[in-house]
C-alpha cells in the first residue's frame, strides 16, 4: 500500500499532524499513514516509526549533540523514500531536520507538503530559494507568510491558524476556574514557563520569583502553573498548583498571564487573556540569535500584531521586580493597560484566519495524492 509519511519534530507538530490525519482519515480512508510523531498522531491511525520524544531539542547549542541521531533518522526516512511506497511527504515545522528530509523527498521524485513552513522572516532568509526547490506546496499558518514565500517562488496557502481549531468552544472564565477548582473571584496569574527541559531549566526559578513577588504585593492572588505533558515539575521548584495538558483551561481561567515566547503567546490571544512575555536561552545561543533574527519583537503576538501588544522581557532584561511592575496593571480589571490590551488580542486573534486549518491541509493533501501518477 502506497502511504504519506508525515515528519514532525516535537510535541506542538504531534498535536498539529493528529488532527490533519484525523480529517485525512475521513478524507480518504484508504491512505496509509506513517510518521516520526507521537501520542496525537497515533491516536489519530498513524503508525509511527520514530517517536518525536526522542528528537526535541532547542537552542544552537543544544542541536550540536543531537546531530548523531539526526543523521540516523535521516538515513532511516531515505530508505523509506527511495522504497518507491510513499506517494506524498507532509513536513511540519522542525525546519533544520525537515529540509533535509524535503532534498531527499525532491531528489526521489516525491512530492512535499510543507505544513507550519520554516520562519524565514525572522531568520534563516537563505531557506527560501530551497524552499522553492524541494517544497511542492506550503501551507502557512500566519497570515503575512504567503505573500513573502510565493514572492521567492514558494507555492504556498495561507490555511489559517491551527490554534483557531482547538479554540472553537473555549470555556467561560467561571467554567475554567470551576474545572481547575480555583475561586471564582479575585485575581489569578497563569504561568507558562514553557514546554521543553532547556527552556525550563532557564524559565522556571525566574517566573517563580516573579510570582511570589506579585503575591507579596496582591492580597489574595492566586497563582497556576501550565505544565506540559512531555515535561515534569517538582513541588520544591513550584510551590503553587500544578496543571497538566490544559493551556486553554488555564489562560480562560486567568487574570493576566506570565508566558514563554512562542505560540503559547498565540494561544493567549485567542483566549483573550493580557499577559507579559518571559525569555532566557543560553549565552551562545543568544549572542546567535542577535546577529540573524531580523524582526524587532520575539513574542509571536507581536510578531503578527507588527507591534508590541505584549511587553517583552528577554535574557539579561527579565527581572522579576521589573516583570512583576509590567504584570500589575493586568491583574486589575479595569485598569487602562489591561484594556489596550485586550484590544491588541482581538486584533491579533481577527489576524489568524478562520478555523478549518487542519480540513484545509488534508485537502490539500488528497489532491496532491489524486493528481499524481498512477
Amino acid at each position: 500500500m502506497r502511504e504519506i509519511l508525515f515528519v514532525v519534530g516535537e510535541a506542538s507538530g504531534d498535536l498539529h499532524a493528529g488532527k490533519v490525519a484525523e480529517s485525512l482519515r475521513v478524507m480518504a480512508p484508504e491512505l496509509k499513514m506513517v510518521g516520526v510523531g507521537g501520542g496525537h498522531m497515533r491516536a489519530a491511525g498513524v503508525e509511527i516509526i520514530e517517536d518525536v520524544e526522542n528528537l526535541a531539542v532547542m537552542g544552537f547549542a543544544e542541536v550540536v549533540r543531537h546531530i548523531p541521531k539526526h543523521y540516523a533518522l535521516l538515513g532511516r526516512l531515505r530508505e523509506r523514500i527511495n522504497s518507491g511506497r510513499v506517494e506524498l511527504v507532509v513536513l511540519l515545522d522542525y525546519p533544520g531536520f525537515n529540509l533535509k528530509v524535503a532534498d531527499v523527498a525532491k531528489k526521489a521524485g516525491v512530492p512535499v507538503l510543507y505544513y507550519i513552513t520554516p520562519q524565514v522572516w525572522a531568520w534563516g532568509a537563505g531557506r527560501l530559494p530551497k524552499l522553492a526547490r524541494v517544497v511542492t506546496k506550503a501551507a502557512s499558518i500566519l497570515p503575512f507568510e504567503e505573500g513573502l514565500l510565493r514572492r521567492h517562488g514558494v507555492d504556498a496557502t495561507f490555511v489559517g491558524h491551527p490554534l483557531l481549531d482547538r479554540a472553537q468552544s473555549l470555556p467561560t472564565q467561571s467554567e475554567a476556574r470551576a474545572a481547575l477548582g480555583l475561586p471564582a473571584d479575585g485575581p489569578i496569574l497563569a504561568v507558562f514557563p514553557g514546554s521543553r527541559r532547556a527552556e525550563l531549566s532557564r524559565h522556571l526559578k525566574p517566573f517563580m520569583e516573579t510570582a511570589t513577588l506579585l503575591q507579596s504585593r496582591i492580597p489574595g492572588l492566586h497563582v497556576v502553573v501550565s505544565v506540559a505533558p512531555t515535561v515534569q515539575i517538582s513541588e520544591a521548584d513550584c510551590p503553587f498548583p500544578r496543571v497538566h495538558s490544559a493551556s486553554f483551561t488555564v489562560l480562560r481561567a486567568a487574570t493576566a498571564g506570565l508566558l514563554k515566547s512562542g505560540t503559547t503567546t498565540l494561544e493567549a490571544a485567542v483566549a483573550g487573556l493580557p499577559h507579559v512575555i518571559g525569555y532566557r536561552t543560553s549565552a551562545i545561543t543568544y549572542a546567535i540569535a542577535r546577529r540573524l533574527v531580523k524582526i524587532p519583537h520575539i513574542g509571536l503576538v507581536n510578531v503578527v500584531a507588527h507591534r508590541e501588544v505584549s511587553r517583552e522581557f528577554v535574557q539579561d532584561a527579565f527581572e522579576p521586580s521589573r516583570v512583576a511592575d509590567a504584570l500589575m496593571p493586568l491583574l486589575e480589571v479595569h485598569s487602562a493597560a489591561r484594556a489596550d490590551a485586550e484590544a491588541g488580542l482581538s486584533e491579533v486573534r481577527g489576524m489568524l484566519g478562520t478555523p478549518g486549518a487542519s480540513e484545509r491541509v488534508a485537502h490539500m493533501i488528497s489532491e496532491l495524492v489524486a493528481t499524481r501518477p498512477a
